[in-house]
C-alpha cells in the first residue's frame, strides 16, 4: 500500500524581496511593499508530506516522530524568528520568496530523510497564499 503521511509545522520569519542588481525603482515596481528596506515578517505554516510504501510489519509509512525531529532541526531551528536575508546562509544568493523558501526547506529535509521516500513541501506565507514543491 502506497500513501502520503503529513506533518504540520510553523515558523515566524522576516524577509525582504530585493535584487541588489536592480534599481530601487525596479525593486519597488516588482516587489512592492515586500521590498521594504526594514524588512517585514510572516507567520509561515507548512505541511510536509512523505510518500512511500507502508511497512507491512509495523503498519507505518514512517514514524512521524522521525519526521517531527527532522523538521525541528532542519527547519524550525534554522528559520524560526530569523531574518532570512541576513541570518540564513541559503538566502545570501536566493531571494527569500515563498517559492525559494519551500525549495530550501525541501532540500534540507530531503538530505536527512531516507531516500526511499518521496517528499513534498506545502508552504503557506499567508492563509490564502501558498506554494507546493515536490522536487521537480
Amino acid at each position: 500500500m502506497r500513501l502520503t503521511a503529513y506533518r504540520k509545522a510553523h515558523f515566524n520569519a522576516a524577509h525582504r524581496l530585493y535584487r541588489p542588481d536592480w534599481s530601487d525603482e525596479k525593486n519597488e515596481k516588482i516587489f512592492g511593499k515586500c521590498n521594504n528596506p526594514h524588512f517585514h515578517g510572516h507567520n509561515y505554516d507548512m505541511e510536509i508530506g512523505v510518500s512511500g510504501e507502508v511497512d507491512p510489519e509495523t503498519g507505518y509509512l514512517i514514524d512521524l516522530k522521525i519526521l517531527k525531529d527532522i523538521i525541528k532541526s532542519e527547519v524550525e531551528d534554522a528559520l524560526d524568528h530569523k531574518n532570512l536575508n541576513e541570518e540564513v546562509p541559503e538566502f545570501k544568493e536566493l531571494i527569500p520568496t515563498a517559492e525559494h523558501i519551500a525549495f530550501v526547506i525541501y532540500n534540507k529535509i530531503k538530505a536527512k530523510l531516507d531516500p526511499k521516500y518521496d517528499l513534498e513541501v506545502k508552504l503557506y506565507e499567508t492563509p490564502r497564499n501558498f506554494v507546493l514543491y515536490k522536487g521537480e
